[in-house]
């Protein structure tokens, strides 16, 4: 056999990389409050709503506190508010003051981490209710107020809406205290906006980012940040001025007291504090372009939508935006950023109108959005959706658009288990390079164990070598412990502690590592790859979550042999959820029959947990395809399982109606898979198997300094020993930067008790010959730094 052996060649310059890695942020799992953004106190306008979590009311994370003989009356109300926004406030009222009555926060996980001589900004609106007035105290205090860290006080003497500010230091460090707001004498008083700030906020911004997180982001020094989602941006109703309205970026602006609070799709409240000045601020400070997404007037989840003739606002939501991070101060927009403190421009390059988006309807309206900035802003850069998944319906339409109009790129959304990425790592290869490139705006292997981050390194490599690739970001990027909507993430925190994941530190040396262009780079001596299974079998069976569902004439054929098999009409329900059919080993089969959901399985629920499915090529419970119908947003899909991870093939729009019969019919030809509605090709798709090459490989030239960069990545669970030429340089006697992840199984995770147990190691050494030869460990992603 031959040497395995690895040829860069520094002279032949294949494409520009430009802004390919960046980071993806959301409001979900609690993201922001409580989270990136610093505020310390939750529910800090009394703001909160049944209709944001049905265990919320006005009061959530405050408590009544009396003490010794003291009685405080509290109560939420609205009849003088603050302002339009901001209609909810607290009314306290200290009747028998003792040792002290009044009124205590919670703030977020097990209360609000305060550090010893750390300093902190308390603020409120107050006004007095009465004409007896008394000191406020305000503490920083433990769990059960026996302990003061610090404290400070003001006097409420105004009728009228005023604001207090004060600084308060705290003694002692403490992941559990409470903010709490104190009297000793008879006082009555309305509050609101009731806010604590470190002082130490990520670049010392008022109304700022906690600084742990914040710099676990510069860190990774990517090239643009995708906000403010997601789901989090479509979802919701088409008018402003509602609770749940879709995620509107004009109503984060201006002073955070006058800034409406928002129903999150991810069942929580967002006050809104962080808003879109904070994030192109944020993205100034840490080094990444802006990339905001908008709504297009259209939800793919309820199907809402607003009406073409009244598309001008949705229009004008697109093109105010750009004079806003991008217009003078003498524009309309670009002074209200002035007014806000940011004067110059924010230099906005990219756009992205809609979200994973399903239907007709949304594409109707992308494109007059679209045509209306293409011709006041033709540099700025548009991206169009693919869809929620990696193949189907949506993801074709979502292509054919961006082809026919011209959209820079294409977002694509997928999350998928280790195999299927394995099985797709040349998927990008496939695209044209002379049309729309690839966005891959949210994408994750399925948990965050580091063989997903060695996995997940080997697809970027063949993103960075793909001509089609143009942008792409992991999700979900931020989760905060103990509110959990969604996994894997790329980082975890809680209250006072955060850590990266191992997927983090690949992330974060594919960005610090990204360099500018990329370099022809060849493997010569790569084993034959191993041969893998050539058909689907196993058993086949209807499977249900929530749904009531009669099946009849079911048959099985072997198309090769022509073999006809019929079996007797069953049902499924929650109650019964599965039943078994048959167990094959045919090369080439049809599956066909007659199924109904019955009335008993239609509802609102939009997660997809009243579908039915066809289990089929199935070992067990964890190893099995399926054909899931009325699966998410009006979809179907089929999918694989691979060890219980979870993989999904292709989507297509589909939403059987209750009550009604339909045809189905299943054709499966060795790994090539055809999915029919009432005689209509709904979905054609192949289950690929996952077989790894040998090594992954890609190289770069960083032209701010001249080094060239290497990265290798090794998926099989043995060494790897390889020549590494470069050609086209004349140096040979160069000093090499090493980063190196490896040494792990595949299991391991990094933790808030082992934060640093996955980090790549890093080490330097001379190239002084060529070829140098170098092993590869088993499972590792190295990276290698050629210093000119």
């Amino acid at each position: 056999m031959q040497e395995l052996k690895i040829v860069v060649s520094v002279d032949k310059k294949e494409k520009k990389l430009g802004d390919l890695f960046g980071i993806f942020f959301e409001d979900l799992n609690h993201a922001a409050d409580g989270g990136l953004y610093a505020e310390m106190v939750q529910n800090r306008s009394f703001e909160f709503d049944y209709t944001d979590n049905r265990e919320y009311n006005s009061l959530t994370a405050w408590n009544k506190v009396e003490r010794g003989a003291a009685h405080v009356e509290i109560h939420v109300e609205t009849a003088w508010p603050l302002n339009e926004n901001n209609l909810h406030y607290l009314v306290m009222e200290v009747m028998l003051p003792g040792k002290g009555a009044g009124i205590q926060n919670l703030g977020f996980n097990t209360g609000i981490s305060v550090k010893q001589d750390e300093v902190y900004t308390f603020s409120c609106y107050y006004r007095r209710t009465s004409s007896y007035s008394a000191p406020v105290q305000v503490r920083l205090e433990n769990a059960d107020g026996t302990v003061c860290y610090g404290e400070t006080a003001f006097i409420p003497a105004q009728m009228e809406w005023d604001k207090v500010e004060m600084e308060i230091t705290s003694a002692i460090t403490d992941n559990s205290a409470r903010l709490t707001l104190l009297a000793k004498d008879k006082v009555s008083l309305a509050l609101d906006m009731i806010s604590l700030f470190p002082s130490y906020t990520f670049r010392g911004r008022k109304n700022g980012m906690r600084a742990d997180i914040a710099e676990l982001l510069a860190d990774m020094k990517p090239r643009f940040m995708r906000f403010p989602g997601g789901c989090l941006v479509h979802f919701g109703s088409t008018n402003s001025s509602d609770r749940n309205s879709m995620y509107r970026w004009k109503n984060t602006l201006g002073p955070i007291e006058s800034r409406p609070t928002k129903s999150n799709i991810w069942k929580y409240n967002q006050t809104l504090g962080l808003g879109y000045f904070e994030y192109f601020q944020f993205c100034e400070d840490i080094g990444a372009k802006p990339l905001p997404v908008i709504a297009a007037g259209y939800d793919p989840h309820t199907r809402r939508a607003a009406p073409l003739d009244e598309m001008q606002e949705w229009i004008d939501e697109a093109l105010d935006l750009i004079e806003f991070a991008n217009g003078g101060p003498d524009t309309i927009w670009g002074s209200k950023r002035a007014e806000m403190g940011h004067e110059t421009p924010f230099n906005l390059e990219y756009l992205a109108i809609g979200n994973e988006e399903v239907g007709a309807e949304f594409f109707e309206r992308y494109v007059i959005i679209h045509n209306a900035v293409r011709e006041k802003y033709p540099d700025i850069k548009l991206i169009g959706s693919g869809g929620p998944g990696a193949a189907g319906s949506e993801y074709i339409r979502g292509w054919e658009c961006a082809c026919e109009h011209g959209i820079d790129f294409v977002d694509e959304h997928y999350y998928q288990a280790p195999e299927w990425f394995i099985a797709n790592m040349n998927r990008y290869n496939e695209y044209p390079d002379d049309g729309p490139k690839v966005f891959l705006g949210e994408y994750a292997s399925g948990d965050d164990t580091y063989y997903n981050a060695i996995v997940e390194a080997a697809y970027m490599i063949g993103m960075e070598k793909a001509p089609a690739a143009g942008l792409a970001c992991y999700a979900p990027m931020l989760c905060n412990s103990d509110y959990v909507n969604w996994k894997p993430n790329l980082i975890w925190f809680n209250n006072h502690s955060v850590f990266g994941t191992a997927s983090y530190h690949i992330q974060k040396l594919f960005m610090q590592h990204q360099g500018d262009i990329l370099l022809h780079s060849e493997a010569y001596g790569l084993p034959e790859q191993e041969k893998a299974a050539s058909s689907i079998s196993g058993m086949i069976s209807f499977d249900t979550t929530l749904a009531h569902v009669e099946f009849a004439e079911i048959t099985l054929e072997n198309l090769l042999t022509g073999e006809i098999r019929t079996y007797q009409p069953r049902a499924i329900s929650p109650d019964s959820v599965s039943s078994y059919l048959d167990t094959i080993d045919w090369e080439h089969y049809r599956l066909s029959f007659q199924a109904a959901k019955s009335d008993e399985s239609s509802g609102t629920d939009i997660s997809g947990a009243r579908s039915f499915e066809v289990a089929f090529g199935k070992i067990d419970d964890e190893n099995k395809l399926t054909w899931k119908m009325d699966w998410w947003m009006n979809l179907s899909n089929i999918c694989t399982n691979t060890g219980g991870r979870l993989s999904e093939l292709i989507n297509y729009v589909f939403h059987p109606v209750a009550g009604q019969k339909y045809n189905y019919s299943l054709e499966v030809k060795g790994r090539h898979i055809s999915a029919f509605v009432n005689d209509v090709l709904c979905a054609e798709t192949e289950d690929k198997p996952a077989v790894s090459e040998e090594l992954y490989h890609s190289a770069s030239l960083d032209e701010n300094n001249g080094d060239v960069i290497l990265k290798i990545v090794n998926l099989k669970d043995y060494e790897v020993t390889a020549e590494l030429m470069l050609k086209g340089v004349e140096k040979t006697d160069r000093a090499v930067k090493i980063f190196v992840l490896s040494n792990h199984s595949d299991e391991e995770r990094n933790s808030f008790a082992e934060p640093d147990k996955i980090v790549p190691t890093e080490m330097k050494m001379i190239w002084d010959k060529d070829p140098w030869v170098y092993t590869f460990p088993k499972k590792s992603a190295t990276i290698f730094r050629f210093l000119s």
